[in-house]
């Protein structure tokens, strides 16, 4: 096993006692859908089958993140027939980082676990991460050993971003992984309290700290429908995390001023150094496009690099909430999702 292959841990502190975990306790099981129609009846179906086995009162809250095809028409099925499934219904398509954090804010569960609604995280691992949290950990996160019916490419670029990611953050942050994780009370309490509007979730998990610990799967092949991430869906999840999530880009603007200003004195000597006797006399033409060039694209990454984070400072000063709840089905007691409750919880 290479060292990018061990699994991140973050153990208890020395001396602290594991801390006692409730019995039976209340899972709640937090589940995005967007568009999963042809897999709501297998998902629910799997969960009931599997859940039992963890010896804990479950509760699941399905999110419906503003689905256009029959999703919500079975949801609403699924939620008459089994008084434990609670759907909470989004008044559009919000996103997946906002379904789950709406998902995060009615759980009422000592734990909590984050999965996709596509089977491709399989639920039979939820048994192991309660067993983990059972022992003391505070965040059980899936870990994929392998991922099936994906292309070579998005495995490589995947496991390039994750790694890529994880050097910028300033706290540990675990690679090959995804959403699907168990959260602690505590660790769900203190996510939800963050105020920040834009959020991603992978990042801010681990900065909530806690102990940490890998649970290890095989990633399965979806088991119907098709994936909603795009490629350029794909590259602007990937963009707001890493500008959310760390001030490193704007960082490294001093470090191209600074390869920019060696280029200038490099140039500046060699033009000096060429420029003896009439024959070399001055500069060439591509040598000042080159130069110029670069000096140009070096300010103009600066500056949109800047204005990055200056948009998501802008967006975060307007205050609007994360999403808005449209209606919920099957929360008694539960914290209702209000809009103006949300827009404190997240």
């Amino acid at each position: 096993m290479t060292p990018d292959d061990q699994p991140l841990r973050i153990p208890a502190r020395p001396g602290r006692t594991p801390p006692r975990r409730p019995t039976p306790g209340l899972l709640s099981i937090v589940i995005p859908c967007h568009n999963e129609q042809d897999v709501m009846a297998t998902t629910h179906a799997r969960l009931i089958r599997v859940l039992p086995e963890t010896g804990m009162d479950f509760e699941i809250i399905y999110v419906d993140d503003g689905s256009r095809d029959t999703t919500l028409a079975r949801l609403e099925a699924i939620a008459a027939q089994d008084t434990r499934a609670c759907v909470v219904e989004l008044s559009r398509n919000f996103g997946q980082q906002a379904a789950m954090s709406a998902g995060l804010a009615v759980a009422r569960g000592d734990a909590v676990v984050i999965l996709d609604a596509d089977l491709q995280d399989p639920p039979e691992v939820i048994p192991e991460m309660v067993r983990c949290w059972r022992a003391g950990v505070d965040v059980a996160y899936g870990r994929r050993r392998s991922r099936e019916g994906e292309t070579a490419f998005k495995l490589v670029t995947a496991s390039l971003f994750h790694r890529f990611f994880a050097s910028l953050m300033p706290y540990p942050v675990p690679v090959d992984t995804g959403d699907f994780k168990l959260l602690d009370r505590a660790v769900v309490d203190a996510v939800c309290s963050l105020p920040e509007k834009r959020r991603y979730l992978r990042s801010l998990v681990p900065w909530a700290g806690f102990r940490h610990e890998a649970v290890l799967y095989d990633r399965h092949a979806r088991l119907a429908g098709e994936t909603k991430y795009s490629a350029r869906r794909l590259l602007g999840l990937a963009a707001d995390a890493v500008v959310i999530s760390s001030d490193t880009p704007v960082r490294l603007t001093w470090l191209c001023a600074a390869a920019l200003a060696i280029v200038g004195l490099t140039a500046g000597v060699v033009a000096c150094a060429n420029g003896r006797g009439e024959a070399n006399a001055g500069v060439s033409l591509a040598a000042v496009v080159a130069v110029a060039c670069l000096a140009a694209s070096v300010q103009t990454a600066a500056v949109a690099i800047v204005g990055e984070y200056v948009v998501r400072t802008y967006r975060e000063a307007q205050g609007r909430p994360t999403w808005v709840v449209r209606r919920t089905l099957n929360a008694p007691g539960a914290r209702q999702a209000t809009p103006t409750d949300t827009a404190r919880a997240a």
